[in-house]
């Protein structure tokens, strides 16, 4: 019997708002510590990008690459919209991957707004790696996005 896997498409930066990297991992909690420690040699490293601040769940591997690199090709604005629709605050999510401590997006008894446990989220009702509160598909941007020239679409 196979074991089902679970791939990770995700955001790593230095600060709110700066250099962004977009990635896809078959082992995010062990990615995150790498990139948080200093371990992965290249880009992050070079740039500071130790905080985890957005990911994504996929159950299948080709989506989650094609998810990951339509994120690449968008603009930095529609990022940031990706990122803060989820964590506003830019929040360093390792604390709540590795067990220590909330989402953004969760209470203070680790339900999230649809009442659904975020650490168990990736279930049959949400087959396509989709978050709540994400309102764009895969490799689209968010519905209603403007960018700072006032364009976009929606």
């Amino acid at each position: 019997m196979r074991e089902e896997r679970i791939y990770a498409v995700y955001i790593v930066t230095n600060v709110r708002r700066g250099v962004l990297y977009v990635g896809v991992t078959g082992d995010l909690v062990g990615r995150a510590r790498q990139h948080r420690f200093g371990e992965v040699p290249g880009f992050t490293l070079d740039w500071g990008c130790k905080r985890l601040a957005w990911f994504e769940l996929h159950g299948d591997v080709a989506q989650a690459i094609a998810r990951e690199k339509a994120i690449k090709r968008w603009p930095r604005a529609w990022k940031f919209q990706l990122v803060e629709a989820l964590n506003p605050d830019w929040a360093d999510l390792w604390e709540g991957l590795a067990g220590g401590g909330r989402y953004p997006w969760e209470d203070e008894l680790g339900q999230d707004p649809e009442g659904v446990s975020a650490r168990l989220w990736f279930d049959e009702a949400r087959p396509h790696g989709r978050r709540p509160g994400v309102s764009g598909g895969p490799g689209y941007p968010l519905r209603g996005f403007r960018d700072d020239r006032g364009k976009g679409r929606g």
